[in-house]
């Protein structure tokens, strides 16, 4: 039996993941903090924090004991935030790296001995990080843009190994993450003394490109594509929006000014 790493497996993309892969006859180990609500065949929880590297390489040594390969390492773990780049705080600004980018070095880094030839590395980022990032929502698009550097320069590498890496580049998916985008733009919208006007624009802004989201299964399914593929392509594109590929395609003067005016207009 096939076997797979999995993180994130609590959250609504890993845990349809995990039962997707599941059904398809692969072995599962999920990595998270929280232990998903409901049980799967073939699937064996193991709790780790990602932020913690003993941690992760404890659920290394629980994995090894029980297979000599793996055929692939799925980040799905993550986390959104909106906020302004100034009145963030450091605690917040360094948590979502540490989630968003850390977290998956160190699962890859950890697991990679187990990986074997033509084995996936498969990493989730945003139809955002190819984009201009936009106000407020910095931190992620930073954080995404690193992580899908970070995975072709990966990919370079790996290919020497006989190893292969994927990103997946998702829009808006019906996940728990959009509860916390809403949230947290109303916290932000409650606490800025910048932009108190500004942010209840981008709230209702953001409420409509997030409409258009699509169900945790749809990333599952494709996540099942990808392993079947003997020669998968590296950047794989899911429910883009195209109000963002159109302002994404202006000149960089033309869409600030429009952003300004979007968000300054009374």
């Amino acid at each position: 039996m096939k076997s797979i790493v999995l993180s994130g497996v609590s959250g609504g993309m890993g845990f349809a993941t995990a039962k997707r892969l599941t059904e398809l006859g692969y072995q599962v180990y999920g990595l998270d903090i929280k232990e998903p609500t409901e049980s799967l065949d073939h699937f064996h929880y193991i709790q780790a924090d990602l932020r913690d590297l003993d941690s992760v390489s404890k659920a290394y040594e629980s994995v090894k004991e029980e297979v000599n390969e793996i055929n692939a390492i799925i980040s799905m773990a993550g986390i959104y935030d909106l906020n302004s780049l100034i009145e963030m705080s450091e605690e917040d600004f360094i948590r979502i790296f540490d989630i968003n980018v850390f977290a998956v070095y160190r699962l890859n880094k950890t697991f990679l001995p187990l990986l074997g030839d033509n084995g996936k590395v498969i990493m989730v980022s945003s139809e955002l990080a190819p984009l201009d990032p936009l106000p407020f929502n910095g931190i992620y698009s930073i954080t995404k843009s690193t992580i899908e550097k970070y995975a072709f320069s990966l990919r370079m590498e790996l290919q020497l190994l006989h190893k292969q890496v994927v990103v997946i580049r998702p829009g808006a998916v019906d996940t728990s993450l959009l509860d916390i985008s809403t949230s947290r733009i109303e916290r932000f919208s409650n606490a800025t003394k910048l932009y108190p006007h500004n942010a209840a624009r981008f709230q209702r802004i953001t409420q409509r490109v997030e409409s258009r989201k699509i169900p945790s299964e749809r990333i599952a399914k494709l996540v099942g594509r990808i392993l079947s593929k003997k020669k998968p392509r590296f950047v794989y594109k899911i429910n883009r929006n195209p109000l963002l590929l159109i302002s994404n395609a202006l000149p960089d003067r033309l869409q600030n000014w429009i952003i300004k005016q979007i968000l300054i207009h009374k």
